[in-house]
């Protein structure tokens, strides 16, 4: 009997025959990661349209919005992964096209879908920050759902642990080069097979990121001022991830100063967006006191 490929043990969990590859066609391997980075796109686009239409927006300008918005953030992605390992890609300029090969950063992706929505919204004419608003609903459900594929890939997990959600991969499965060196000389055996016992920070992020949509939901129709929404969506990711980088191991390799570059970013993101949301407040507690003085 074969071992299982995954195995949360303190949920007593086993996951079998968890393979990568999804299917073939003519001999092109057709990866579980690219589907559910499709899945979560599609997912985030139908989501916007339909939070746009219920808001009373124009369903039309996001569906434009979305034929440059795609591209952009994939473009986006790549980008800011080659960015910051330029070190690796300047040996060899062909490796950055090379998609199949993984290496996204969703930081790039946000980054990408933030500055084509300026530029669609002063081409168009539009509010920006409205605009936002109604649309950012999108992202954290695609990230959610694109999360899923880094779970296939046997990649995105954390440090070693024992707590209730540890989740156990084969050691076998896992490149060395995602593994901390003390997981590769210390596996844990299962039935004589070894394991990693990690953090399932995938999940973590993933779930984080469904409950920021609901969360954006609810306030969606009890905003106070435009860009409140998308402020909000900024400051609940930079949180969720600014804890969850903490905890994965593949961060350590990229730091500013003592901090991941990816935390300190998460740090920012949500310090910045937390101020731009005091200061509408205030802004906005202002006038009303003005006016009731005047």
């Amino acid at each position: 009997m074969n071992s299982p490929d995954v195995i949360f043990p303190n949920l007593n969990i086993t996951i079998n025959n968890l393979n990568q590859i999804a299917f073939s066609i003519f001999g092109m391997q057709i990866y579980w990661y690219g589907i559910f980075v499709a899945m979560g796109v599609i997912a985030g686009i139908g989501i916007a349209l339909w939070n746009v239409k219920r808001m009373g927006g124009n369903p039309n300008l996001c569906s434009d919005f979305a034929l440059y918005v795609v591209p952009a953030c994939i473009v986006g992605t790549r980008l800011f992964y080659v960015a910051f390992r330029w070190e690796y890609f300047r040996h060899d300029l062909g490796s950055i096209f090379a998609f199949r090969d993984g290496g996204l950063a969703i930081y790039g992706a946000i980054i990408a879908a933030f500055l084509t929505a300026l530029i669609f919204c002063k081409i168009k004419k539009i509010s920006f920050f409205n605009f936002v608003d109604l649309g950012i609903i999108g992202l954290p459900l695609g990230q959610a759902i694109g999360r899923w594929g880094n779970f296939f890939n046997r990649e995105v997990f954390g440090r070693s642990t024992d707590s209730l959600f540890a989740m156990q991969y084969r050691f076998d499965e896992v490149s060395r080069g995602m593994m901390s060196q003390d997981m590769i000389d210390n596996p844990m055996f299962v039935d004589g097979v070894r394991y990693i016992q990690v953090h399932p920070t995938f999940l973590y992020e993933s779930v984080w990121n469904l409950a920021t949509v609901v969360v954006l939901y609810i306030f969606m129709k009890h905003r106070k001022f435009q860009g409140q929404i998308a402020a909000m969506y900024l400051l609940l990711y930079g949180i969720g991830r600014f804890w969850i980088e903490a905890l994965r191991l593949d961060t350590d390799a990229l730091r500013m100063g003592s901090i991941p570059i990816s935390q300190a970013l998460s740090g920012i993101m949500a310090v910045a967006a937390a101020g731009f949301i005091v200061v509408n407040f205030v802004l906005k507690y202002r006038k009303k006191t003005e006016g009731e003085t005047a």
